[in-house]
């Protein structure tokens, strides 16, 4: 049984709830290596399709790095899939919603910015402010952050650790809907809801394309080149389910592969 998270399943929904609300949901290393495995099952899991992250309790969703715990001589190490077992996975094709409940800082940030959308409810707050501490913002968050909103803005946010509104996130272009206060799950599910309308593999196959593709300058190489998700997605036999569902006037009936 998980200690510093909660996992759910709804259908083929995983939530996971990060669970240190009296530290506002900062993370350590024994955090790290639980929500490794988690991702790890949720990743190997044919029957979970789509997952949310949130934060337990009304205030964060993350404050990052548990510095308190740092500075009283904890293991200052990170798991090979990175921050909360997630920042550094390059291979989970799975989509992953953040469903951003309060303050989403340093380490915090960098957790949502590694999932593929980000739902944020309108009091959250959202910071890089690790160099105000003597730190970087090194699990992921130098790199993912310029990609999602163009270098100046991102260095804006990096260089002076300013906290950035909900609102004005999503206006940046990080935040992809916005929630009531407290309504940040409910609009996650929403969201994950769409998700599980479609073809699992459809799902992976346009993850896995639209991420690799990044690192293909040219939008012509890119489209030339086939991930393995596209491969096993055009070989499956759900691959006609939807055509002909569509033909038939129904719902398509997907199942796991």
């Amino acid at each position: 049984m998980p200690e510093f998270c909660k996992v759910e399943r709804e259908g083929h929904l995983t939530i996971v709830t990060l669970n240190r609300p009296d530290v506002m949901n900062a993370l350590h290393y024994p955090a790290h290596l639980e929500l490794e495995k988690v991702w790890n099952e949720f990743d190997a899991d044919p029957e979970q399709w789509v997952a949310i992250v949130t934060g337990a309790g009304p205030r964060a969703f993350s404050a990052g790095n548990d510095l308190k715990y740092q500075a009283g001589g904890g293991h200052r190490g990170f798991v090979k899939s990175g921050f909360a077992g997630l920042t550094a996975r390059n291979d989970l094709w799975k989509p992953v919603i953040a469903a951003v409940n309060g303050v989403a800082m340093g380490g915090g940030f960098e957790i949502a910015l590694a999932c593929d959308i980000i739902i944020a409810a309108e009091n959250a707050k959202f910071a890089l402010p690790e160099p105000k501490v003597g730190l970087a913002a090194l699990a992921g968050g130098v790199h993912r952050l310029p990609r999602t909103i163009g270098l100046k803005r991102a260095m804006g946010m990096m260089l002076t650790g300013r906290h950035v509104p909900a609102k004005e996130g999503y206006e940046l272009g990080f935040v992809t809907a916005l929630a009531p206060e407290g309504g940040a799950l409910e609009e996650a599910k929403k969201w994950a809801a769409m998700m599980l309308e479609c073809l699992p593999m459809s799902l992976r196959a346009t993850k896995q394309a639209a991420m690799q593709g990044l690192s293909i300058p040219d939008v012509m190489t890119a489209y030339k080149v086939e991930c393995d998700a596209v491969a096993r997605m055009r070989a499956s036999k759900e691959f006609i389910e939807g055509p002909k569902a569509f033909s038939e006037k129904r719902k398509p009936n997907w199942h796991s592969e």
